[in-house]
């Protein structure tokens, strides 16, 4: 068993060699909180919650730390006299939670914000002053700045020469030695809101958005850890800054660096500042939590994904017929899908998440297995139809495909199951009693409701339909 994943900066496949291999150590960048999440935030943080629970499988245990940006120039601007910044990035930080949780992305280890690592951001831009990598700007402004002509590797994740660089607009230039030079420190403004400074060597200000990242992943995982990640749309400028202030403050810093692929809309990046997305709550108001979480899944994670009508209709579809075998395999089970034995995972679907997680290839087994299990349950092999089950539920339970049942629903499908059960008693005795066309209009009844029966020698089952 080799995992293997796909390295932005090695840009190729590398086997995955963990620092600890009973501890794997994950750090992905999280959400900026000025606004709620679109559905693109829920597709990266999807990415790296199918790769957490691959690792975590293979490995037993895996640190995931997420943090949270609660401080920066968006959040300030969107605040208002009503709704300070830090309520602001309170309750959208909320939102992106109940976003998360509604697709089944599990909570990380540690979900650090910002604005409570600050000592941890100011002794590192110390240690790079100290070692002629940073600089306070000469103006008495209080910014203070990372020098890249400091650092040769600078580039070197996404593999640009500097001079091919754009300039870095994250502060005033005018204190800058170079246009390159990112903000390490930001010195106050007197417009700022007063409560969004700290004090510092440097003058009164806050983080530049780039040290952040650095601070918290030493803080919570070490010097060096395994992976990190983030969406594609990162890797300049802000993973590059990441990997050259850590590495320049003498850290390891992260082995393997993963991006998930973009959502798209006609080709374009799905983002606010095109005005162009699809905010979590609405998708999730239209659709089943699981049908979202399966058509974000679909494609392969470092793919661009475009989404429409139909990408909602075909998951819809699959998640349909998937259930429908577990229904009828779990008739055959007579004590229920709990009381089944446990199976390992297919070997062709375990070698599809070995490569570089590949979550399409899996669903493809995932598929085959139910087609399998259908054909032995229409061919009374109930053996062969119960090891498909047990393996359809080893494979959506690794892909986080399993409905979880509070007893509301428990309740509510009883009710459900009370109600349809008496109408297929009232149909069956119909065609009892001969007459047929009562028995038609139970059917028809039932089948309006989105339901469909199924009459087997054994009785007449009933699924909902996809």
């Amino acid at each position: 068993m080799t995992v293997r994943l796909y390295d932005t900066r090695a840009q190729q496949l590398r086997d995955f060699v963990p620092l600890d291999p009973e501890n794997i150590t994950m750090y992905v960048c999280g959400p900026t909180v000025q606004s709620g999440p679109h559905i693109g935030h829920v597709r990266a943080a999807l990415s790296f919650d199918l790769l957490r629970r691959w690792l975590q499988y293979r490995h037993g245990r895996v640190t995931f730390v997420r943090n949270v940006t609660d401080i920066d120039d968006k959040v300030l601007a969107n605040a208002t006299d009503s709704e300070p910044w830090w309520a602001l990035a309170y309750r959208m930080e909320q939102e992106f939670s109940a976003a998360y949780a509604g697709v089944g992305i599990l909570p990380p280890t540690y979900e650090p914000r910002a604005t409570a690592s600050v000592p941890q951001m100011q002794e590192l831009i110390a240690l790079l002053i100290e070692r002629g990598h940073a600089y306070p700007a000469p103006d008495g402004s209080g910014d203070v700045y990372f020098d890249v002509r400091s650092w040769p590797d600078y580039g070197s994740l996404t593999h640009q020469s500097l001079d091919a660089m754009e300039a870095a607009e994250d502060a005033d230039p005018r204190g800058k030695r170079n246009p390159q030079d990112f903000a390490l420190w930001k010195g106050s403004k007197p417009e700022e809101p007063a409560d969004a400074t700290w004090s510092s060597p440097w003058g009164a200000g806050r983080p530049g958005w780039h040290i952040e990242c650095s601070a918290m992943s030493k803080r919570y995982l070490g010097p060096e850890f395994d992976i990190h990640g983030g969406g594609l749309d990162l890797r300049f400028p802000h993973h590059e800054n990441e990997l050259a202030q850590s590495t320049a403050a003498g850290d390891g810093f992260a082995r393997y660096w993963m991006h998930n692929g973009l959502v798209t809309v006609d080709g374009q990046k799905m983002s606010k500042s095109l005005g162009n997305f699809t905010l979590a709550a609405d998708v999730l108001a239209a659709h089943d939590p699981l049908v979202v979480r399966y058509a974000l899944a679909a494609a392969h994670y470092r793919s661009s994904l475009d989404l429409g009508d139909s990408s909602w209709a075909e998951a819809e579809a699959a998640l349909s017929r998937i259930s429908t075998f577990q229904q009828r395999a779990a008739r055959v089970a007579g004590g229920g899908v709990g009381s089944l034995p446990s199976q390992s995972l297919p070997a062709a679907f375990a070698a599809a998440m070995d490569d570089d997680l590949g979550v399409p290839q899996a669903l493809a087994v995932l598929h085959e297995t139910v087609r399998a299990g259908n054909a032995a349950l229409d061919a009374g092999e109930d053996d062969a139809a119960l090891d498909a089950l047990r393996a359809v539920l080893a494979m959506t339970s690794v892909l986080g495909l399993t409905h979880t049942s509070g007893a509301k629903a428990d309740a509510s499908q009883s009710a459900l199951d009370a109600l349809v059960q008496t109408m297929i008693t009232q149909r069956a005795q119909a065609r009892a009693d001969k007459d047929w066309a009562a028995a038609d209009r139970i059917r028809d009844a039932i089948a309006a409701a989105g339901i469909t029966l199924e009459d087997t020698p054994a009785g007449t089952h009933w699924s909902i339909d996809g």
